[in-house]
């Protein structure tokens, strides 16, 4: 029995590293496509009804989907039943929140800044229903190891944005276009989900199991608002108090650096949590897991966040094209705390669930809001580029909120997390100086490509002068020598 579950979690773990590993090598691309047909304004828009729609979404799930993940069920009865409810559950309140936004849409848009877009909310908002009929069945395939399945699904939503949001994108050049592919991608989810789905729902409903899943999933509630309230309320700010141009500047500039490191986290993080919760009642061998991955990520991460503050004009050009020549200055910034939000903070988080204490990622969030909220609001009264430098460097605010938990709740010694990272840093600034003081920065595109090149080279050359840093870089080196030669 033990071996077929070993053998379901490691085929379930490479489809869904293919999953995600397939999605973060294709969105950028059609996001690339879509920034140069598609002006600021047009994203502007859609981060402001996105914003809408998913603070909805957060409660018509409410956690259901995790309930039927982890919950261990007496019988197939109860497993049924239990997963109806959650179905009808989120089905209904989908339902009605489609309608009470649709009937307050006039004053949910001028709340928000984007007066006279009510139709485009109103239509959007179908995607509320379509994503909640999915949810449960989603969860299903989940529970059940089937990522295979799930992987061929996102393929097909994955594609949409290049069949359908591309083509009314070349034709219609407005969000129109956006919307048409989020409703499209619902649509064909659903429709493949309900048809291929081995489980299908019946007339069912229990009130009392409906509390007992809502007591269960609060706490995965209250994380999800507590996300929503960090990601979007700087949306809300730079969609009322700025402009729709600053808004698409600002998510679609700093939403392609985090597409960039996503393809290093979509797959690190899953291994790092399978691991790290395998050792949560071994101390040493916890803390020697982690800071043996911290690293080895740092290593990649590090450079990459300098190379994004030394090349920030090129990747804004390359990926997005003039219009956007505004953005390319927050691209740097984010980039270069990016990277260290992954090692100090997005791994923490991560540590806290295998630890089996999700609350602390809550009470983090919850505590970098109290500074997030009125240092934003500050900042945007005195412009766009006042307001993306204090947003990002307040996300600094909430590595340290993420090291004092660490240190005094979690007992993980945070000196040892720092200390890690630095021989990474020292080459990454080391990099960077070179690139400034030669200003290679400047010049034609394909100097500046060739000079990434020679960055890269520079960064392992300094790394190499730390023992455990050369170690691994000639380690690597070795190991893909040798795979070549067997090939």
């Amino acid at each position: 029995m033990t071996r077929n579950i070993d053998a379901q979690v490691k085929n379930a773990t490479k489809w869904s590293a293919i999953t995600e590993i397939t999605a973060k090598l294709v969105t950028p691309v059609t996001s690339m496509v879509l920034a140069r047909l598609l002006t600021p304004e047009a994203y502007g828009i859609i981060a402001t009804l996105s914003m809408i729609i998913v603070f909805a979404e957060i409660f018509t799930d409410a956690g259901f989907q995790k309930y039927i993940i982890q919950h261990e069920f007496k019988n197939d009865e109860e497993k049924d039943q239990s997963i109806n409810v959650a179905f009808w559950s989120n089905l209904i309140l989908s339902v009605f929140l489609w309608i009470v936004i649709a009937l307050f849409s006039k004053p949910l848009m001028r709340l928000v800044g984007n007066p006279g877009y009510e139709i485009p909310l109103i239509v959007v908002c179908i995607s509320i229903p379509l994503a909640a009929f999915s949810s449960i069945q989603m969860a299903v395939y989940k529970r059940d190891f089937e990522y295979k399945t799930l992987f061929k699904i996102r393929i097909i939503g994955i594609l949409v944005p290049l069949f359908v949001t591309m083509p009314c994108a070349f034709i219609l050049r407005d969000y129109w276009a956006l919307l048409i592919g989020t409703i499209a991608s619902n649509l064909i989810n659903a429709f493949v989900l309900t048809i291929y789905s081995k489980w299908k729902p019946r007339l069912y409903y229990s009130w009392s199991q409906f509390k007992e899943m809502f007591s269960f999933t609060f706490w995965s509630m209250l994380e999800a608002i507590s996300n929503w309230l960090v990601t979007y309320f700087d949306v809300f700010v730079i969609g009322t108090i700025l402009s729709q141009y600053y808004l698409g500047l600002y998510k679609t500039g700093s939403g392609l650096v985090t597409q960039v490191f996503s393809l290093v986290t979509a797959t690190t993080s899953n291994i790092l949590f399978a691991s790290l919760s395998r050792s949560q009642n071994n101390s040493e061998e916890f803390k020697k897991l982690f800071l043996k991955f911290q690293k080895l990520v740092g290593i990649l991460v590090i450079p990459l966040g300098f190379g994004f503050f030394c090349y920030g004009d090129l990747f804004t050009d390359i990926t997005m094209g003039d219009q956007w020549a505004e953005a390319s200055n927050l691209v740097g910034l984010w980039g270069l705390t990016s990277a260290y939000m992954i090692i100090l903070n997005h791994y923490c988080g991560i540590s806290y669930r295998a630890l089996g204490k999700p609350k602390l990622s809550t009470l983090s969030e919850w505590l970098h809001i109290l500074f997030l909220w009125p240092a934003v609001v500050i900042a945007a009264h005195h412009g766009f580029e006042s307001l993306y430098i204090t947003r990002s460097l307040i996300r600094l605010q909430h590595i340290v909120v993420d090291l004092f938990l660490m240190q005094f709740i979690i007992h993980f010694p945070v000196k040892q997390m720092v200390f890690n990272i630095l021989p990474a840093t020292f080459a990454a600034i080391i990099m960077t100086l070179f690139v400034l003081c030669l200003n290679l920065n400047q010049g034609s595109m394909l100097f500046q490509i060739s000079m990434v090149v020679v960055c890269i080279i520079v960064y392992f050359c300094a790394l190499c002068i730390f023992k455990k840093e050369r170690e691994i870089v000639l380690d690597t080196i070795q190991k893909g020598l040798f795979k070549f030669k067997r090939k």
